[in-house]
């Protein structure tokens, strides 16, 4: 167990459990830190077929700590965007189990897993303008692709709410499961992975990412860019204020 997450293997299935259910499981810069290390172990590992990658407490994430965007930042990437990055070049197969909140890189990160179950229930929301910032985790480049641009415009410019269907719907998703169900849907998927030949699945993964990820690494670069500069902007720190006020 890592500050924040909890680790757990059964066979070539490894679980990440994002553990920090007083804060609906909000990512820190220690919680990003343990999620890369494990990604990147498990891209070394080749008797892993798959991760699953889930929340406690009844949510997967509530986003970003806000606390840690009122911080002092250091030159190069984010502990967030070093997760990212981590993640988008993973090769084993990831798979998310979605319960009650996905808020903001709750959601983009869903774009670079390969199966995504989501609980009835499920809330999702990207309110990166609401808060004075932009999108990030490549969602300017997939999110169109995935949801087409007038959905992705609700969801990017108006930051409107979604639910477990439509993010089936958008292909965002893989699957609705009742309440309480997507970790065991996600276990199964991971359980039909480990099924397979190691080798030839992570090949195939490779081969089904490799046209988009020089285009990929280009976003993520650009959109953090423009976040780092949005997060100095009065804009910002008004919208980070009356959060905290709340």
């Amino acid at each position: 167990m890592s500050a924040g997450l909890k680790v757990s293997r059964e066979g070539p299935v490894l679980t990440l459990t994002i553990d920090r259910p007083d804060r609906r499981n909000a990512l820190d810069v220690a919680t990003y830190a343990a999620l890369t290390e494990q990604i990147a172990l498990a891209g070394a590992d080749p008797t892993l077929s798959a991760v699953i990658l889930t929340g406690a407490g009844g949510h997967f994430t509530a986003g970003n700590d806000l606390r840690d965007f009122q911080a002092e930042r250091g030159a190069g990437d984010s502990a967030g965007l070093t997760f990212l990055r981590a993640l988008t070049m993973a090769d084993v197969p990831v798979v998310a189990a979605v319960e009650g909140y996905a808020i903001g890189i709750g959601v983009t990160l869903l774009q670079h897993c390969d199966f995504v179950h989501v609980g009835e229930g499920a809330t999702l929301r990207m309110p990166f303008v609401a808060l004075g910032l932009c999108p990030e985790g490549a969602s300017s480049l997939l999110m169109p692709r995935l949801a087409g641009a007038r959905r992705a415009a609700e969801w990017l410019l108006q930051g409107k709410a979604f639910s477990a269907q439509e993010a089936v719907d958008a292909g965002l998703g893989t699957s609705v499961t009742p309440a309480g169900q997507a970790l065991a849907a996600a276990q199964a998927t991971a359980a039909d992975l480990a099924r397979q030949p190691p080798a030839a699945l992570r090949l195939t993964k490779a081969m089904l990412r490799r046209p988009d990820r020089q285009a990929i690494q280009e976003t993520l670069d650009y959109e953090a860019q423009q976040f780092r500069a949005r997060l100095q902007t009065e804009e910002a720190q008004a919208a980070f204020a009356k959060f905290f006020k709340k």
